[in-house]
């Protein structure tokens, strides 16, 4: 058997070295079957005219369509194109840290696949990063294109994001940005068993940049974020960087004890005066208003708990099944079919 040679084993962890890809695009996709034509045809140009070495790094999550096989297309006519499948549809931003985990260059541009984020803006965030910034965020400066209803709860979102994790937190910027390997390995070394990247990007700190970009329209398909999804967000992301929500529950019940109070001196009171009135109504409207207190707080409580507990069973956050890169290192290199990869774990933890 023929031992891995160590050049290999660097690839395989996903680092960069020099003289390698100095761009990597990361894309998750979910039922894109109708978008990769047009998201194909529109970033294939923007790539090739940077003149830089490159891999676009597509993440099948689980996907239901004919999404896997119109990518495995496009791969033989575009070499630089990988895909990689997850086992079961893992979630938006568990796709997200499967591909920055497999990618390999020096700079990683996380992208959607349904051309709402132009990638021609590529090329201008290259430009700041290799001006000192190590994170680029896209930001959108007009989503005319949105409904009302998205644009008001974006607008809300950030708002609320703002005053949780800090001001450091770019207005309207989503998940489409730039960043160095140096962010990419500090990212790699984090906790986070649901990583919000948004909001956890700014909070490392690293220098940073702004594109502004208008946000076009879906080119087909449908939106893979319906609000039970922005709702989950949301909660996350309250949830990883803030204890705001057990706070709310001390001081609700602080208020329902000072209520309690108020209502039992009434009581003392109007029994003196004897105007009491006997009746069910207000022991029933208290019993229900301290019993709804403390089960909102146990479910905060236990929510938290939740998350401790999974994070201690440290079960993985995807599993991928296949990696297009492994099937062209074995294709060109016979012998490496019979080393134990690094790169290709059984199973890969996202947090």
């Amino acid at each position: 058997m023929t031992p891995l040679r160590p050049e290999r084993g660097r690839q395989a962890m996903g680092t960069h070295t020099s003289g390698e890809i100095t761009l990597s695009v990361v894309v998750p996709m979910f039922n894109e079957e109708a978008v990769i034509p047009a998201f194909v045809a529109r970033l294939r140009p923007v790539l090739d005219g940077l003149d830089v070495p490159y891999e676009v790094v597509a993440v099948d999550d689980g996907s239901r369509d004919g999404t896997v096989a119109l990518l495995t297309e496009q791969s033989r006519e575009w070499p630089q194109l990988r895909t990689i499948r997850l086992r079961r549809n893992s979630g938006h931003q568990a796709a997200l840290t499967a591909g920055l985990h497999r990618s390999r260059g020096a700079w990683v541009v996380s992208l959607d696949a349904d051309l709402q984020d132009p990638p021609e803006t590529i090329s201008e965030m290259l430009r700041l990063a290799r001006a000192g910034a190590h994170v680029v965020y896209g930001v959108r400066v007009d989503r005319s294109t949105d409904t009302i209803f998205k644009r008001h709860t974006a607008r809300a979102y950030y708002r609320l994001m703002r005053r949780v994790v800090g001001a450091e937190v770019p207005a309207q910027a989503g998940d489409f940005r730039m960043i160095s390997r140096e962010v990419v390995e500090t990212l790699r070394r984090l906790p986070e068993r649901t990583p919000v990247y948004r909001l956890l990007v700014p909070a490392l700190g690293f220098p940073s940049a702004e594109v502004r970009y208008v946000r076009a329209a879906r080119v087909a398909g449908e939106t893979k974020y319906p609000l039970p999804k922005m709702v989950a967000l949301a909660w996350d992301s309250v949830a990883n960087f803030s204890a705001a929500p057990l706070r709310l529950a001390t001081w609700l019940g602080a208020v329902s004890f000072l209520g309690c109070l108020v209502l039992i001196a009434f009581g003392l009171v109007a029994h003196l005066r004897g105007v009491t009135i006997p009746g069910w109504t207000s022991t029933f409207v208290a019993v229900l208003l301290l019993g709804g207190v403390q089960l909102v707080c146990l479910g905060l409580l236990g929510e938290y708990v939740g998350r401790i507990y999974a994070t201690v069973q440290s079960r993985p956050t995807f599993h991928i099944g296949a990696d297009s890169l492994d099937a062209d290192e074995v294709a060109a290199d016979p012998d490496a079919a019979d080393a134990p990869s690094p790169r290709q774990p059984a199973v890969v933890t996202g947090g």
